[in-house]
């Protein structure tokens, strides 16, 4: 039997070269034999990501890390360690204020330019696409050291639409296909990520009951109406997409109530004379945007920053700026807008503060309940217009929906639940498993494959 040697690289481990060793001689040996079929599902969100594995058809889902079985999407190029952190280890990596890179929110990336940009990261040169396979490689490999399986198959969720433009969209899927074949899969398969939750979702229908998932993660609103046929079985009368998350809903709050304080909508003098502009907004979009945030730490983005504050007129706001992107501190800022929000809409609080350490020591900016109706607002609007154009494309009315399924983190969003509630009065709420939901029923779905 001949095997392919897996490379390691400069990342390689002697754990994963045990690993792989363990591997070869559990399928000389026969272990693995007849099980080369086995489907691995996949649910890689812009936030969180899940693994399942059907056993005996029943649903296991993996625990990525120890007794969770989601990994929040992201990875932390240590530099003084010289190895990727990923997930929680990541999040605590740049909370310890570790020498080197943080990123999140990468999903986001595909279908643009910025997936094929490259930087050097731990002595190696490497494109986004790149580092998207190395998630996905360490999640088939966490799978892989609990199962004693080697899976080459892969069933992953996608969004509806990764992008509103066609092109762009399938520009997404190719990109996504790139990283599974690069992270060790050869035969990938897809499935709407609604679609996915309204199977794991069914049985809390009764036959013909039409209902409604409405998935909110952290990059696209994706919605799926389905009609119960009973015993598990459901008849998909249409899905729909929106490039529209709780990234979004992030940069939203941080654009209207961080950046401020940083110079966003302060005077900017001109190099001659007395005239002022405005402070041009594209650095603050970006700061407020978790996947832009590793490209501003580039010099010409510090530069940038740098001829803003020469001649700003309130500099102590510019200044902040400048030392956020000096020291890299973005993303601390991100997490701080973060859990107010999730503070906030959990809590009957009327408001509270963002910590602006990052900016300044004891610094924090108030966030009222009545603000973030309003920041979101358009938003949850534009999501409960996309739900009921779903519907519109079939032959059923709103009145016709007896379920509303919400599925995804950001689903839990009040804003978003009382804009869409209201769009289908008659419709039963029904909360899935917010993180789980969609592994669950693309796990179930791998025994179609």
């Amino acid at each position: 039997m001949e095997l392919a040697r897996e490379d390691c690289g400069e990342f390689g481990a002697c754990k994963r070269c045990f690993d792989f060793v363990l591997r070869c001689f559990r399928i000389m040996q026969g272990v693995d034999m007849g099980q080369q079929d086995a489907v691995l599902a996949i649910d890689f969100g812009t936030s969180n990501s899940a693994v399942g594995v059907c056993e005996n058809s029943k649903i296991r889902l993996i625990e990525l890390e120890s007794g969770k079985q989601t990994l929040p999407t992201a990875l932390f190029f240590d530099f003084e360690e010289k190895q990727i952190a990923y997930g929680s280890a990541a999040e605590q990596a740049l909370f310890e204020g570790a020498w080197g890179r943080y990123m999140r929110a990468l999903k986001s990336l595909l279908g643009t330019p910025l997936i094929r940009e490259s930087s050097t990261f731990l002595g190696k040169r490497m494109s986004y696409i790149d580092i998207v396979a190395r998630f996905l490689s360490e999640m088939k490999h966490r799978t892989e050291a609990q199962t004693g399986q080697s899976y080459t198959r892969v069933l992953s969720g996608r969004p509806v639409k990764f992008h509103g433009d066609f092109k762009r969209d399938a520009q997404a899927l190719a990109d996504l296909t790139e990283c599974y074949q690069i992270a060790g899969f050869q035969d990938i398969h897809y499935m709407n990520e609604p679609e996915a939750a309204a199977r794991a979702q069914a049985h809390v229908l009764q036959p013909n009951d039409l209902g409604l998932v409405i998935d909110i993660g952290g990059g696209t609103s994706d919605f799926t109406l389905f009609r119960s046929q009973g015993n598990g079985a459901i008849e998909i009368a249409q899905s729909e997409g929106l490039r529209l998350g709780g990234t979004d809903f992030d940069r939203l709050l941080s654009f209207d109530h961080v950046m401020p304080f940083m110079g966003r909508g302060s005077r900017i003098r001109h190099a001659f004379g007395e005239d002022t502009h405005l402070a041009p907004n594209g650095i603050f979009a970006d700061l407020a945007t978790w996947q832009k945030i590793p490209f501003l730490y580039a010099p010409d983005a510090r530069r940038a920053a740098k001829d803003l504050l020469q001649y700003a007129v309130e500099p102590v706001k510019l200044k902040r700026l400048t030392r956020v992107l000096k020291d890299e501190r973005g993303h601390d800022l991100a997490f701080a807008v973060e859990a107010a929000k999730i503070e906030l809409n959990t809590k009957p609080l009327a408001s509270v503060d963002i910590n602006l350490d990052p900016l300044e020591k004891g610094l924090n900016a108030p966030l009222y309940a009545l603000a973030l109706a309003h920041s979101l607002q358009a938003s949850a609007e534009q999501i409960a217009q996309t739900a009921l154009h779903c519907t519109a494309q079939t032959d059923h009315a709103p009145d016709d929906v007896t379920h509303l399924v919400f599925v995804g983190g950001s689903s839990l969003m009040q804003a978003v639940q009382t804009a869409t509630a209201n769009a289908f009065p008659n419709a039963k709420i029904h909360h899935g498993a917010a993180l789980t939901g969609i592994i669950e029923g693309l796990t179930l779905a791998t025994q179609d494959l």
